[in-house]
């Protein structure tokens, strides 16, 4: 099972920094790994994004599985071609988003049968068929274990069934991988927000990675609703249970201030659609939090998005004119605020590691804190 060598190279706290390194790329860690749903992070062109900062990219395996189809994005040279992207690639396994966006699905302990939320065809995704689509035809570099994102709220019991499926997915998963060269497979952590079913979780999780199988270990079924408190508290009784000689994975988190707390509890990746999502509608991300393009007090505001930002969309673009942009349903306003997001997200991890590469994690967590009004 191939394992991508991870190197911390300066740890300040619970916070920690390094390289995870990929036959495609270093991956910087504290990483944050833009959306590409479709082969596109939407919006922007793969150098804007590369340029922006980004190491990786995510690739969503039921969105690409249902259109254009997995193997003909295999036939087409996999997806690191076939969306212009030549650096490293994590795909997630399908299971959200057959959870959150399938018209109707049905859960086995073989698989999901669901419904494709395009045409109502019928797909069912096992842990197998999974790995296929991800490392095979997609031609992954990191491959997520199939999961049941389990509910929330949800009762304790049920918590534990899903629970104990995806663990029963994640060993099928495993095998399925079995041996490969330049490709490595994460686990997933579930249980809601249960201390004990966290525990479960990362504990035969870990145990099952005897042989050095996984090549990280993910933190899924939060961002579900839960809240930023209960998230921090369920990272508090997780994360000290993965082991710390693989990256850790926080799955669809989140906002800055969800990602500095985060990493201050020991993560070292993540990935969420909110900074291109929420450019499509307007809103800049700042170390406040975000504000509105759209309202009424930036029409005639010359100064830039964020002077601070080494990016021209940052830098070289009035408010006034992004607002105007905005509200006249431009797709250039979409595309300058998405690019801009992202890369506020990429120089927040950059200024993450620099705090902990030079100790001083404590105070920008502190200074982050006091200034966030999001």
């Amino acid at each position: 099972m191939a394992k991508f060598p991870f190197e911390i190279s300066a740890q300040d706290g619970k916070a920690r920094t390094g390289v995870l390194k990929t036959s495609r790329g270093d991956i910087r860690t504290p990483a944050f790994m833009p959306v590409g749903t479709a082969g596109t992070v939407k919006g922007l062109y793969m150098d804007q994004v590369a340029q922006a900062g980004s190491d990786i990219i995510l690739g969503n395996t039921y969105h690409l599985m249902l259109r254009p189809g997995a193997e003909r994005v295999k036939r087409l040279g996999g997806l690191h071609k076939f969306g212009g992207w030549s650096g490293p690639i994590l795909t997630d396994s399908g299971g959200f988003q057959v959870w959150s966006l399938s018209k109707l699905r049905k859960m086995t302990e073989e698989g999901v049968e669901f419904q494709s939320h395009l045409d109502g065809s019928k797909h069912m995704l096992s842990p197998e068929r999974s790995i296929e689509i991800q490392a095979d035809l997609l031609g992954a570099d990191i491959s997520m274990q199939l999961d049941e994102c389990t509910q929330f709220p949800s009762p304790y019991d049920a918590a534990a069934k899903s629970m104990e499926l995806s663990l029963r997915w994640g060993k099928r998963s495993l095998a399925a991988f079995g041996e490969r060269e330049n490709q490595t497979l994460f686990a997933i952590v579930q249980g809601s927000t249960f201390e004990d079913l966290r525990r479960m979780s990362a504990e035969a999780s870990v145990k099952e990675d005897t042989a050095g199988g996984y090549g990280g270990f993910a933190i899924g079924g939060l961002a579900v609703g839960e809240g930023h408190e209960a998230m921090c508290a369920t990272l508090d009784v997780t994360v000290p249970h993965l082991p710390v000689d693989r990256p850790r994975y926080l799955m669809g988190v989140g906002k800055p201030i969800d990602l500095v707390e985060a990493v201050a509890r020991g993560v070292d990746m993540f990935d969420c659609v909110i900074p291109t999502r929420s450019g499509r509608h307007g809103q800049v991300w700042t170390d406040q939090g975000p504000y509105n393009i759209k309202k009424a007090q930036y029409a005639e505001d010359e100064s830039s998005l964020d002077g601070s930002i080494d990016c021209p969309a940052s830098r070289d673009f009035s408010k006034a004119y992004v607002h105007h942009l905005i509200r006249s349903g431009e797709l250039l306003g979409a595309m300058v605020l998405s690019w801009h997001n992202i890369a506020y997200f990429q120089d927040l991890m950059a200024r993450m590691r620099a705090a902990i590469s030079s100790g001083e994690f404590e105070s920008f967590v502190k200074t982050f804190k006091s200034n966030w009004a999001g």
